[in-house]
Order: C-alpha cells, then structure tokens, then sequence
C-alpha cells in the first residue's frame, strides 16, 4: 500500500486520534467553565493550575449558516483571484505578498494556498488550475533553503527562492523563522492533506525537512532570530489570539502545543465602552513584543476552525467593541494590521496595544493614528461570520475598494475618507476564505 493509499484509508481514524486529543486538552483547561446559553448574564469561571478567570457572557451571536453567494459576492470573489493570477511566478511556483513586489513570507504562501482552495470551491478556476498551481507551490516549499536547516525563512524572493531579509535583499544566512508563519502554512497543507490526497506524498516531503526542536518546547511556540553577534537566539512567540490560532494549526500536525492553547495564562480584560476585551499581560518593555488586539486572528479562526467556546466569545467581543465604537462615533470601524500605500509602509490599526485603545502604530511602537484606517480584510471577515445590518455597513463602504483588473485595495483611511491602495496576497486570499466560508461554511470539516 502506498503512502497516500494509506493516508487515505487512515484518515478517519488519525482525524478522530487528532480531534480526540486536542479535545481532551481543551477539556482539561476548560473544566469547571459554565457556559450559559445565547442571552445569558451568566459569568463564567474556569481554573487551571496557575490561573483562575471569569469570563462573563456577552450573549455572542453564533455565526451564520452557509449561504449561495449572490451575483455581487461571486464577482468580488474574481476581483480577488485577479491578485493571484498576476504576481504568480511560474518560474519558483510562488507569489508575491504585495503587488509587483517580489517576496513572500510563510504566512503569505498559506495565505495563497487557501486562496488557490478557495478559488476552486468557488468555481472560479478549474481543477486542473487548481492542481497546477498547489504541485508548483508544494514543490517550491520542498527545496526552498531553511533557515539553520531547521524551518523556512521569515522571508524569500519570488522570483529566485532565495532566503531574504525584509527588504528582500538576499541574506545567505536567513534571518531567522516565525513560528506563527509556519502555524499559518499548515492549515492549507492539512486541508489539502484531505481534500486532495493525491498532494500527500508532496506534503509529507515538506514536512520531513522540518524540525521543530527549538521551535516548540514544553508545549510553547518559539520564534528564531538573529542577535548582534549573528547567533541564532530563539524566543516564545505570539500573543493572545495569534498565538492560540497557531497552536491549533500545530495541534493537527500532532504538536504538543497545550501551553500555547491556553487562552488564560495571560489573560487581562481592558474595558472599552463596557465590553470587557482580552488582551495579553506581556508588555513590551519586558516582552520585547507588542500585545496587539486585532480582528484578523479572531477572525481566521471563525473562517478555518469555526471557534472553540472561549474564541468564539472573545472574536465576538472583538467584533462588537468595534460596532460600538460606531454607535458612539459615528465612524465606521474594521480594524487589523494592514500594508498601506505610504511610508510606513505597514501598521497594526487595533482595538487595544500599548495600554491605548485604537492605536495605530508601527512594529517599533510609533505612533501613526494619521494612518488609522478600515481594513477591507476584517469587514470581509466580520460580514461573513456574522451578517449584522453594522456588518452591512462595513461592506458597502468597502466595496468599492478596489480594482478589477489588480485586486482588492487595503482599506479605507479614517482621516481622509480616502482609499489605501496597497494591494495585498493576504488581503486578497482572506476575502476569498470569506466568501468561501459563506457558501460551504468553515474551512476545515470532519465531513463535507
């Protein structure tokens, strides 16, 4: 029997195995929680050996039942393919994160192969495109060069496959990896795993090449960079949100990622117009790491894994301090971390970082509020979670927000009224899980 026979005739029972151990962890940390019914005031209250919390309940809308997309929704979603098909580099069998610009990090090859997914359920290319373009990208990520030969590169040209820095010079050395990155890879490489066997064997190769002794520890996820001296230095990597979204990703490759699960070790609640938001207790000062609340990992998780009881209420609460923040304002409010079409080129719009509510700031923690903007990406996320009349709103104002011949635009600037230009991958792969996700529901199903 070959490997993919018996991934085939297996995969029931290693779905079962996988679901049954990430659910008795969940059970574990989860005891002694309560959780009342939609509408309920109840609080709840759960504990573990380091930390007791209560979450009170917001009566969170459960997200929608699939739905036909309408005549307008299938042609946003072409709009979005459009990205794809021109910064595809045939050559490497990669894409470009930013238009015209040739680099790509991990999160934006996932970002891409859900894309290529997404496109295919929808109808918008053949299967035989389909299959084209994940054997070329399947390939590209089995001899991309890694980093200390353990996990790709935080960053490669597109057009070479070589590993580079940010600015997408070539760096021989590498720059070290993202654990949240590769977390992002997986999930495609999981739903092809199953959707398509036929790439199992392709799969099986790029995760054989990858090591993960230094990049999970005792159930945390770790991050490489480079310090002064050009020494591989290896630090916990992501935030609430972030980081529980990742660790599911490297729970169903068989990962012992429970520290990383957690949603409470810390946790902190800041109130924003009366809606108690988590946030994360590591501050940069100490953490080296800015602690930001945005939409889009509360958001990937409704769209690929359909929430667990505790995300489901936190994305929830991330949506609706948001739409209150219209209530009170009148500004309309969509917020995540986004390039934009000006120096500096990329800011994180959030709901909470820093100790300040709806700070735009830049990765070093400069202020930039000039910049603070409507994510075309999060209205998308929260249009297709929930479908509430505010919802609506953010996507009528987003819609025309783009160009039909290149993509989707970033967003909208809050201050001008006027459109961020830059045009993304992941913009443009996000809003085809979305529209995705409308019409067959979440991305990763025991049974579709």
């Amino acid at each position: 029997m070959t490997f993919t026979e018996g991934l085939i005739a297996a995969r029931s029972r290693i779905i079962f195995l996988f679901g049954l151990a990430t659910a008795l962890a969940l059970i574990v940390w989860l005891e002694g929680v309560n959780i009342g019914a939609v509408g309920s005031t109840a609080s709840r209250t759960a504990t573990n050996a380091t930390a007791t919390f209560t979450i009170e309940h917001t009566a969170a809308v459960q997200p929608i039942a699939p739905t036909a997309l309408t005549t307008e929704e299938q042609g946003f979603a072409r709009i979005a393919w459009k990205y794809f098909e021109n910064n595809y580099q045939p050559a490497t069998g990669l894409v470009n994160s930013v238009d015209n610009y040739p680099a790509s990090t991990m999160w934006d090859t996932g970002s891409y192969l859900l894309a290529v997914l997404s496109a295919h359920k929808l109808g918008i290319i053949s299967e035989s495109v389909m299959n084209e373009r994940l054997k070329a990208a399947l390939q590209a990520l089995a001899t991309l060069p890694l980093f200390d030969n353990e996990l790709p590169n935080k960053s490669y040209n597109t057009l070479t496959k070589e590993m580079a820095d940010y600015a997408n010079n070539k760096t021989p050395r590498g720059i070290g990896w993202s654990a949240i990155d590769v977390g992002r890879l997986f999930v495609p490489l999981h739903i092809i795993v199953w959707e398509h066997p036929k790439f199992a064997a392709a799969v099986r190769e790029i995760l054989q090449r990858f090591t993960f002794t230094h990049a999970v520890r005792d159930g945390i996820l770790y991050g490489a960079t480079l310090n002064d001296s050009n020494a591989t230095i290896h630090t916990q990597e992501g935030r609430i949100g972030y980081e529980e979204y990742a660790a599911k990703s490297f729970s169903l490759m068989g990962t012992d990622v429970f520290e990383a699960l957690k949603y409470d070790d810390f946790l902190h609640y800041e109130s924003i117009y009366g809606i108690n938001i988590p946030t994360d207790k590591r501050t940069p000062d100490r953490y080296k790491a800015f602690n930001y609340v945005v939409s889009e990992s509360y958001i990937l998780d409704g769209l690929e894994f359909g929430f667990d009881a505790i995300s489901r209420e936190f994305a929830f609460r991330v949506y609706k301090v948001q739409e209150e923040r219209f209530n009170k304002t009148g500004v309309l409010t969509a917020v995540s971390e986004d390039n934009i079409d000006v120096a500096p080129y990329f800011v994180y719009n959030t709901v909470f970082t820093a100790g300040k509510a709806w700070s735009c700031i830049t990765d070093k923690g400069e202020d930039v509020s000039q910049f603070r903007s409507i994510s075309t990406k999060a209205a998308f996320g929260w249009y297709a979670l929930y479908q509430t009349p505010y919802t609506q709103k953010l996507i009528d104002a987003v819609k025309p927000l783009n160009d039909p011949a290149r993509g989707w635009y970033s967003g909208l600037y809050e201050a001008t009224g006027k459109p961020n230009k830059a045009i993304t991958g992941n913009t443009n792969a996000i809003i085809l899980e979305t529209l995705c996700y409308k019409k067959f529901g979440k991305h990763i199903q025991l049974v579709h």
